[in-house]
C-alpha cells in the first residue's frame, strides 16, 4: 500500500508542475492534478480488462496447440 500511495503522490505531483509550467496557473495545474489521475485510474480498468481478456485468449490458443 505504500508503494501505491507515494505514487499516487508522485503522479499528482507530475500533473500538477507540467500543468503548471505550461499555464502558469497553479488553478489549472491543480485542476488537473485531481482530474488527471481519475480519469487514468478509470481507463486502467478497461485498459486492464481488456489485457486480460487477450492474454486468455492466447492461452486459450496455447493450449489447443499443445493438446
Amino acid at each position: 500500500m505504500t508503494k501505491t500511495l507515494t505514487f499516487a503522490v508522485l503522479h499528482f505531483s507530475v500533473a500538477f508542475t507540467v500543468t503548471y509550467l505550461l499555464t502558469g496557473s497553479v488553478l489549472v495545474g491543480g485542476a488537473v492534478a485531481l482530474v488527471e489521475p481519475a480519469i487514468n485510474t478509470v481507463v486502467f480498468y478497461f485498459h486492464d480488462k481488456v489485457w486480460k481478456r487477450f492474454e486468455a485468449k492466447k492461452l486459450s490458443a496455447l493450449n489447443a496447440i499443445t493438446a
